[in-house]
């Protein structure tokens, strides 16, 4: 731990291509990198798509690519005119590069991480253990998962053509060894063989040993901000951080940014890592299949439908309205754009919540859900907040989650946690609520009648978690569920944005202005409050309408509960509206839109010095300190971002952030002393695209709230994969800030609690308390055990909350675990040839009249961990697999393969259950004589080293070769 407070405690402490952005115009970054090969690799896999469909795909792929580009051009919808939300895209992409750029914070010493030091087989590990923990995250859907371990994984990889001198040996092609690990890494310099000699004059284009390069040896450089010593004549990596650069042989061979000291060779250097993660990202798209590797890239325009539903005894009515609803968004959705993109179930009663149903299959879906009944439920409260937990660490950032109850919760302890999860996610909750304060039966049984009712008090923990999140609590009689459950299906259509939301509470009297823009279509403003509420509406144009108007000019609106639903009219009255409010009482305000142009969010923190950049700041920010966010606009390329503010929603204070424009729709944004409070985040502009149909003002708003704390909670982990039946450590560091600024004298004692929502067990301290003379800071460890049952793939979220005595600010820190055994079986699928025919014509406008046949055997060894899919990447004819038992006792997978002669070449996939991959290709040629047909006995060899004896049927004509990816 003390290690790691010094790591973290150096400025600029980054070696490595620069993690997110390059303030000298010409560098490459970790963002860059990642974000070219994700959106090139994309648009590669929705062409092979469309071609395959017979669709046209007409998008240039390169590295001027943006997330607008692709998506519009893998939507089989998506013309230049129609709505296009890009939030899930991009937040998937952000996400990549987050945690790409978080290597250099949490792994920063560790050298097989940056393939520093010649740790070539070590950085090799990382890589492929990483790959195999991506791989097993998608076979179990956990892709929010995936994608943060993928990340982790690409940094080692880009890190290996920056810091190794695989650039300055001519290679133009990835090293592939790199992500195989059945192949051997060759050429390795020696550890006593002298790699450099020194640079002269500042200059080190050439101070790489003459002997190395014609040998073509590979080595890379020493690194250590501690200490000079490396072994005799070894290169090291260089810059002011790294001492070993002062020592003979001095200099360093890093290729980081333009200013390294082999920088000449830097963009070579990014450019071959742009294509190496396109490898990898390749193999992973072999094995899971194109479907879920889209999904992985988060390329999808529909959210997820996520319910979260009390089956106690007297939620019948409502359980079977979350049915009506759901099953009326499936089938009017179904096979359109706007279909959900998963379906996420959390039953919960009490004693017990979940299971947790978590698929893209609809009707497995509507099965579980026509499933539940209501029944039992014992004492009143149940275990909402353990199932809304559930919840939010399945679903994908920015979802919508759906609660159903009329209960109150017997888990209330978890509000800080599920607040933690709504910040950290982005998440918006909705609660349904019947019958709040009525008095109405819970059955155990038809004989056991038990009267219960929420109070007030009880339904304030929901609202709050609703404001927390920019969702609604939205309170109703059961009989009226049904009217109001359209909020649900007015989140479910496609590209829908918050224009403008505000709380009130405590209510008073107030009028608000939100600006309406011509991108917008469908617009609905949803008011909460007391039943004595009234409000006005007034246009742009000046038209107004008054609530005793349920039908006007302007809207058309219904209420149910505390429920006002407004349809509004916008036609041709862009600009300003105003609505006022008049209510003494709590009341809530939101406006959305249908629209293309949004943005995300990110907090971020710098780190300064030579090599000043920014990472991503878990946890709240400091109350009075500076905050920075990456904001970034999705859904348009021609964006210019005029206003970024935050604003607390409650009250009158606003803080206008600086901004600096760092180009394809990203900014960076500055807030200077942002006091105590919640806020939200608030961006104003003008958009000039063709949705807009004009250049015009926009307005947009995030939903969740950034609270600000005076307690600062950090905790990091040296493995991010963990193995069934292991017990990981996760020391974690409290301290307190005035103003912004760590207090190294402060004492005082907090609470610390602990939750992951696996409900593995785990031990953590009940308090810390931070001394005299300690630093300001106190340190502590959780624990946490995964069984040994835990399967590979599943993905834990750990929560870390610490508060202070007057329990009036707490701070946490919310980290990912994903469960992944030790990998044994590294070998690809064998791929042997049994026979192939063909009776194809030599003329090609004969050719649909004619079939060839292609068959071959796919083993995985006897050791291996078997053949789990064989697919078709390439032809348009038919596949049929069988399983027989081979001569030394291992499975054989026969497939054949049969297609007309139109279509000559056949590319099949054979993927493992480790998640390894083969191919096999074949090729019919032709033959201007008839072809005899011979048979042959061939001896071939599996993996594991046995051999198969096979009667073998070929025509001369036809040709196979054996890829292996």
């Amino acid at each position: 731990m003390f290690l790691l407070l010094v790591v973290l405690s150096l400025p600029g402490l980054i070696h490595s291509f620069q993690p997110l952005f390059s303030f000298d115009g010409s560098s490459i970054t970790h963002r860059d990198i990642t974000q070219r090969a994700v959106l090139r690799k994309t648009a590669e896999v929705c062409r092979d798509i469309a071609v395959s469909e017979g669709r046209d795909f007409s998008l240039t792929i390169d590295d001027s690519l943006s997330a607008v580009q692709v998506q519009r051009a893998c939507s089989s919808t998506g013309t230049s005119s129609s709505l296009l939300s890009t939030v899930i895209f991009q937040t998937s992409i952000t996400k990549m590069y987050f945690s790409n750029a978080k290597v250099d914070v949490v792994f920063a010493l560790s050298e097989e991480h940056h393939f520093d030091d010649e740790t070539f087989q070590g950085g090799r590990d990382v890589i492929t253990t990483g790959v195999s923990a991506v791989k097993a995250s998608v076979k179990l859907e956990n892709f929010v998962a995936g994608r943060w371990t993928l990340g982790r994984v690409c940094h080692t990889l880009q890190d290996f053509y920056s810091h190794s001198n695989w650039v300055e040996l001519g290679n133009t092609a990835p090293y592939s060894a790199l992500i195989r690990p059945d192949q051997p890494l060759e050429n390795l310099a020696g550890p006593s063989t002298p790699t450099c000699r020194n640079c002269t004059g500042g200059n080190c284009d050439d101070n790489l040993l003459p002997e190395l390069l014609q040998q073509a040896l590979l080595t890379s450089g020493y690194f250590n901000v501690f200490s000079p010593a490396k072994p005799a004549g070894k290169c090291s990596h260089g810059g002011s951080f790294d001492r070993t650069s002062r020592q003979d042989p001095v200099g360093g061979i890093s290729k980081d940014d333009i200013g390294s000291s082999h920088g000449s060779l830097h963009l070579k250097a990014a450019d071959l890592a742009v294509d190496a993660t396109m490898e990898l990202l390749e193999d992973v798209r072999l094995s899971v299949g194109d479907k879920n590797f889209l999904r992985l890239m988060g390329l999808s325009q529909s959210t997820v439908l996520c319910f979260v539903i009390d089956t106690t005894g007297s939620m019948s009515d409502d359980i079977a309205e979350a049915k009506r609803v759901s099953f009326n968004i499936i089938d009017s959705k179904r096979g359109t754009q706007q279909e959900p993109s998963a379906y996420i179930l959390v039953p919960f009663n009490d004693p017990g919540f979940g299971p947790l149903l978590v698929t893209t299959d609809a009707d497995i879906f509507k099965d579980s859900i026509n499933k539940l009944s209501a029944s039992g439920g014992g004492d009143i409260p149940e275990l909402c907040l353990s199932g809304l937990q559930l919840a939010l660490t399945a679903a994908p950032p920015s979802s919508e989650i759906f609660v159903f109850t009329d209960a109150p919760a017997k888990d209330a302890h978890l509000k800080s946690t599920v607040t933690a999860l709504i910040e950290s996610t982005k998440s918006a909750v909705n609660f349904m609520l019947t019958d709040v304060l009525a008095s109405r039966r819970r059955r155990r049984s038809l004989q056991d009648p038990v009267s219960r009712s929420m109070s007030q008090s009880d339904a304030q923990l929901y609202r709050d978690l609703a404001r927390a999140s920019g969702g609604q609590a939205i309170e109703v009689t059961k009989s009226d569920l049904s009217l109001a459950t359209s909020v649900i299906e007015d989140s479910s259509a496609g590209a829908v944005v918050t224009v403008f939301q505000v709380v009130r509470n405590p209510g008073r009297p107030d009028n608000f202005t939100f600006t309406v823009d011509g991108s917008l279509r469908n617009m609905t403003a949803y008011v909460t409050g007391d039943s004595s509420l009234t409000f006005s509406l007034t246009s742009s144009t000046g038209v107004s309408q008054s609530s005793i108007q349920s039908s006007g000019p302007l809207a058309s609106f219904t209420t149910v509960g505390n429920l006002r639903r407004l349809s509004l009219n916008t036609e041709n009255q862009t600009g300003s509206w105003e609505i006022t409010v008049d209510s003494n009482k709590p009341y809530s305000v939101k406006v959305t839109g249908q629209s293309s142009v949004n943005f995300i969010f990110n907090l971020v923190e710098a780190h300064e010095g030579a090599h000043g950049d920014f990472s991503l700041k878990e946890g709240r920010p400091l109350s009075g300190g500076n905050t920075s966010l990456l904001v970034s606009v999705t859904g348009s390329d021609t964006v210019k971002v005029t206003e970024v503010t935050l604003f607390d929603s409650s009250g009158p204070t606003e803080v206008n952030g600086s901004l600096q424009s760092l180009g394809s729709g990203n900014f960076l944004v500055t807030f200077s002393g942002v006091p105590a409070g919640d806020f939200v985040v608030r961006l104003r502009g003008e958009d000039s695209s063709s949705t807009s149909r004009s250049t015009s003002t926009f307005q947009r708003q995030a939903s969740t709230q950034i609270k600000t704390s005076s307690i600062s909670v950090t905790a990091q982990v040296n493995n991010t994969d963990v193995e069934p039946g292991s017990t990981i450590s996760v020391p974690f560091t409290v301290a307190t800030a005035t103003n912004g600024v760590m207090n190294s004298s402060a004492t005082g004692t907090f609470t610390v609690r602990a939750n992951n929502d696996r409900s593995y067990a785990l031990t953590t301290p009940s308090t810390i308390a931070i001394a005299a003379g300690g630093g300001g800071t106190a340190n502590g460890t959780v624990t946490v055990t995964v069984p040994a049952s835990a399967a590979s793939g599943t993905d834990v979220t750990l929560t870390i909350e610490a508060e202070n005595a007057a329990a009036t600010d707490v701070n946490y820190a919310v980290l990912r675990f994903s469960v992944a055994p030790r990998v044994t079986d590294i070998n690809r699928p064998v791929c042997q040839e049994v026979s192939s025919s063909s009776n194809c014509p030599s003329s090609s406008s004969l050719c649909a009249s004619s079939q060839w046949e292609f068959i071959a055997n796919l083993t995985d060894g006897i050791n291996g961990t078997g053949i789990e899919s064989v697919t078709i990447r390439q032809g348009n004819g038919t596949l049929n697999t069988t399983t027989v038992a081979g001569a030394g006792g291992e499975n054989i997978t026969v497939a054949t393969y049969s297609a007309s002669c139109c279509s000559q070449n056949v590319e099949l996939t054979a993927v493992d259950k480790a998640g390894n991959v083969g191919t096999c290709v074949g090729q019919v040629k032709q033959s201007t004589t008839a072809a005899p047909v011979i048979t042959a006995t061939v001896n071939t060899t599996s993996t594991g080293g046995r051999t198969l004896s096979m009667s073998q049927s070929l025509w001369i004509c036809a040709a196979v070769s054996l890829l292996w990816y």
